[in-house]
């Protein structure tokens, strides 16, 4: 599963610098790259590169860094964090994401306004309850949890106008 890490690039930004290049962007992006910490242990493998997104793969997980998490040390990409750092901040921020999706946490619209809350969840489905006292059942798969709380697709008001009494 992918992960968009948040978290995990906002530490590896904090961390102290590994060399004078830290913070710029490693020139080594390409599939089957070895991550390295500071003091060349593993830390996992580039499994894709899309833009300033590079994704690694863990022995726990798959997730997404920016470019600028990472530093060029003698030809290898190196992160300010060990493998189990990563790992840690994974499972924080998936902890996050967990707990955001319950019922009576605030949900965000595209425009990261408040949507409403959730009122009910299931494995299949959400039922949301809007500002304006309305409801309105999603699939499951339309809602998002995260470390920032819980994300929907839709904006306030296209979700007001599907909405039901």
């Amino acid at each position: 599963m992918r992960i968009s890490i948040v978290v995990a690039s906002v530490a590896l930004a904090l961390a102290a610098p590994l060399s004078p290049a830290f913070g710029q962007a490693a020139s080594g992006f390409t599939v089957g790259a070895q991550v390295t910490d500071a003091n060349g242990g593993p830390v996992g493998t580039v499994t894709a590169v899309n833009g300033d997104v590079v994704t690694i793969k863990t022995d726990k997980f798959e997730t997404n860094l920016s470019k600028s998490s990472f530093a060029d040390q003698d030809g290898k990409l190196l992160v300010g964090m060990a493998q189990a750092d990563l790992n840690a901040a994974i499972e924080k921020d998936q902890a996050a994401a967990e707990a955001s999706l319950a019922v009576g946490a605030e949900v965000k619209d595209t425009a990261g306004a408040s949507a409403g809350t959730i009122h009910a969840i299931n494995a299949e489905f959400v039922t949301l309850k809007l500002a304006s006292g309305k409801s309105i059942r999603i699939p499951r798969a339309g809602i998002a949890g995260s470390a920032n709380g819980a994300v929907i697709g839709l904006s306030a008001g296209d979700l007001e106008a599907q909405a039901t009494d």
